[in-house]
């Protein structure tokens, strides 16, 4: 039998040249379009640095140092906007590349941030950002200014151009005289209402690349003399390794060895390395055949006992106890105690997987006085930082390779897990460039899962239908009971809620689990979301209420929220009255500093079969840069929240997950998606939201609120999947 090395690129281009093969054709617009390449980590500039962030070729190309991951959010197209920006240079001069993360750090973090994650690309970083490209533009104007012996005031900086009365001359002839200006004072950022790039709409420059399959990932790294390595963790998380029989596959083909790694006593935290086993070949299928013809003996622990029905059961005992007082107010609980009127419910969410389309993986090589290393994380010095830790070698001898990421969804991306570590420590060993790809089963378990949670929710209602006293209490798991106020916690969504009630009191437990949990899209957000916006619908429902008015009613007095509910109300044309089968849902929930609200349409079956018609989203985060962009991340957001909150869920069962794959951990099917629709209802000024997430965790809500209409069936947990929704 033949070996074949047939990457993903070349099935596409052999495929569609393939004789009765279907060729689609389709045209992609480049005209006045900026650019990257397929390896934007690799592309030459023959010009000047004005700054750390970008260069000037004499042609006039600008070459802009992108610091952030592209992992199919749109970073690379929004930095590059940002800066084009500020600097004033027409867009078809722009090419993007990624900026140097081991100069990043070799420099004292020159870029401020590598990191790329919590919708915070734009909504955080880009005052320096943009600055970045303003300085450059004040630097250019200031050396001309100098040649030509007049104040910068009198010279002009646009499209690449700088004039001052008739002396012309492109940006390029100054770029030289500009990197040696030093300004005595940096430059503010434009007002929105001076852009003349930002704010229309740009195609996003990775995708011809991805669409012709010429993007290079981290899992495509091939390298000269390079080994594969399969990797089995403790299935049962933080199980110890006992003992393996090499003998039993030494003599397979391609067999280099297998090895033992060990987690390191007091290290559980995310990039961590478990006991697992490595077995190394000539391919990465010849180690994971090996691999799963290994003897391996594990001790699992007392770990090994637990499962769903156990945690559940945990967590709704806690329900019952009194907890850590976040927003505490007895009055609230004296007066549900004391009212005729009450709403209790309670809700849960099982542990998620990330499932990035992008398998995990690394891949290092490690050198005397030299290691490199190509893994797709969310902050590329963070994978230096952990190489320079695990091979024991200064941050400054680690060079890391920003590449594409294959999603990225949370957790620091695939790479801020331990087959970083995994993947420098067999390269130490072995002399030679490594590369580590966990299967998809492993990629399931021992990923860092979103954290198990549960909540309470007890209201009193007064005359007229509104709540005057709310109590919550919610529980959280996660490893070693890790406790952090904000995204990821018990507390955000339900202690934050936007609703007006006069008495609120709210408690939560941080419950211990030996599964590693992380940031999952939205965190936080995603699980308490779908918990407080299911309630109001029922406190809504009992009090008399058209749900959406009521959320209208209890925000009075918040612009922001008015503004977006409003629109909601006007774009979606919703309604209670529609027949039985078919139904209408509403929920909204701010996150990472934007107003998410969502209107769900769903149909069901009598069987209970569920379709989910279309999904209308009606976002505020202050500016958006790329309209175009920023309803990619709508759609995606809440196409993403959807699939697992109607279809994922992890099952445990003797303390491992069993559901590792997607035939048992099913995402949503092209066919089951709905139509999203998205509007926005900015409010502008100093407000900046983020935009790669906020539009997921109303969805569920939405969803699940659509469900009651149809069937008047109350969904408290998911997934979807596993509910009855027939109806007569």
């Amino acid at each position: 039998m033949t070996d074949v090395n047939l990457s993903r690129r070349a099935l596409i281009q052999t495929s569609v040249g393939a004789a009765g093969g279907l060729l689609l054709g389709f045209h992609v617009p480049q005209a006045h379009a900026a650019k990257t390449e397929s390896r934007p980590w690799t592309t030459p500039t023959k010009g000047v640095e004005v700054n750390a962030w970008l260069a000037i070729d004499p042609d006039g190309t600008v070459t802009i140092r992108v610091p952030h991951t592209e992992m199919g959010q749109g970073g690379m197209t929004s930095v590059a906007l940002m800066i084009a920006e500020e600097l004033d240079v027409e867009w078809s001069k722009v090419q993007a590349v990624f900026a140097d993360a081991n100069r990043h750090l070799r420099n004292n973090k020159e870029y401020v941030t590598m990191f790329t994650a919590g919708s915070q690309l734009v909504w955080r970083q880009h005052p320096h950002i943009m600055q970045a490209g303003a300085s450059a533009r004040e630097r250019l104007k200031e050396a001309a200014a100098q040649a030509w012996g007049v104040p910068r005031a009198q010279v002009a900086a646009k499209q690449g151009v700088l004039t001052s009365g008739a002396r012309r001359a492109t940006y390029a002839e100054f770029a030289s005289a500009a990197a040696a200006v030093k300004l005595a004072e940096e430059p503010a950022i434009k007002q929105a209402k001076d852009w003349w790039l930002l704010g229309k709409d740009v195609l996003r420059l990775d995708i011809p690349h991805k669409v012709n399959g010429s993007a290079q990932y981290a899992v495509d790294t091939r390298l000269p003399g390079m080994v594969y390595a399969a990797v089995k963790a403790s299935p049962v998380p933080w199980g110890k390794l006992k003992s393996f029989n090499f003998e039993a596959i030494k003599n397979r083909p391609g067999i280099v060895g297998a090895f033992e790694l060990r987690a390191v006593p007091g290290k559980r935290g995310q990039p961590d390395m478990q006991d697992a086993v490595a077995v190394v070949a000539d391919s990465w299928f010849r180690a994971k055949t090996a691999l799963d013809l290994l003897p391996v003996e594990w001790d699992f622990g007392e770990s090994a006992k637990v499962d769903n029905a156990a945690l559940s059961a945990h967590a709704k005992k806690m329900l019952g106890e009194t907890g850590l007082m976040t927003k505490e107010e007895p009055k609230a609980l004296e007066a549900i105690a004391a009212s005729k009127k009450v709403v209790t419910a309670e809700y849960e969410r099982p542990f998620e997987a990330h499932l990035r389309m992008e398998p995990i993986n690394a891949t290092v090589h490690v050198q005397d006085g030299r290691v490199d290393v190509w893994s797709p994380t969310q902050d590329q010095s963070v994978a230096i930082q952990l190489v320079a830790n695990q091979v024991g070698v200064p941050e400054k001898d680690v060079f890391g390779h920003t590449m594409f990421l294959g999603g990225g969804f949370g957790g620091n991306g695939a790479g801020g897990t331990a087959v970083t570590r995994q993947a420098a420590e067999l390269s130490k060993r072995l002399k030679r460039p490594v590369k580590v790809l966990w299967s998809r089963e492993e990629d399931v378990a021992q990923d860092k899962q979103r954290p198990m949670s549960a909540a309470r929710l007890s209201a009193s209602l007064g005359a007229n239908g509104l709540p005057e006293a709310i109590s919550t209490r919610a529980v959280w798991f996660s490893l070693d009971k890790a406790n952090q106020w904000g995204p990821a916690t018990a507390d955000y969504g339900i202690a934050t809620m936007p609703y007006i009630i006069p008495l609120r009191h709210h408690e939560r437990h941080n419950l211990d689990t030996h599964v590693p949990s992380s940031t999952h899209r939205a965190p936080g957000a995603n699980q308490t979301g779908f918990m407080i916006e299911s309630f109001v619908d029922e406190l809504a429902l009992a009090g008399g209420w058209n749900p959406l008015d009521w959320r209208i009613e209890m925000t009075k007095g918040k612009d922001d929220w008015q503004r977006v509910l409003k629109t909601l109300k006007e774009k979606s044309g919703y309604r209670t009255d529609l027949k039985k089968g078919e139904g209408m849902g509403v929920a909204a929930v701010e996150c990472h500093g934007t107003i998410a609200a969502a209107c769900a349409t769903v149909t069901v079956s009598r069987r209970g079969q569920l379709t989910v018609e279309k999904i209308v989203v009606v976002a505020d985060c202050g500016h958006v840069i790329n309209p175009r962009g920023a309803v990619e991340q709508i759609e995606g957001a809440a196409i993403y929240e959807l699939s697992h909150a109607w279809h994922g869920g992890l099952d445990m069962r003797g303390g491992r997950f069993v559901n590792t794959n997607f035939d048992s951990y099913n995402l949503l099917r092209i066919d089951q998606a709905p139509e999203v629709e998205a509007h926005f209802a900015l409010t502008g000024g100093k407000k900046w939201g983020g935009m790669g997430e906020p539009a997921g965790p109303p969805v569920p809500p939405a969803v699940a609120n659509a469900i009651f209409a149809a069937t008047g069936k109350r969904i408290r947990s998911t997934p979807f999947r596993l509910h009855d929704l027939s109806w007569a």
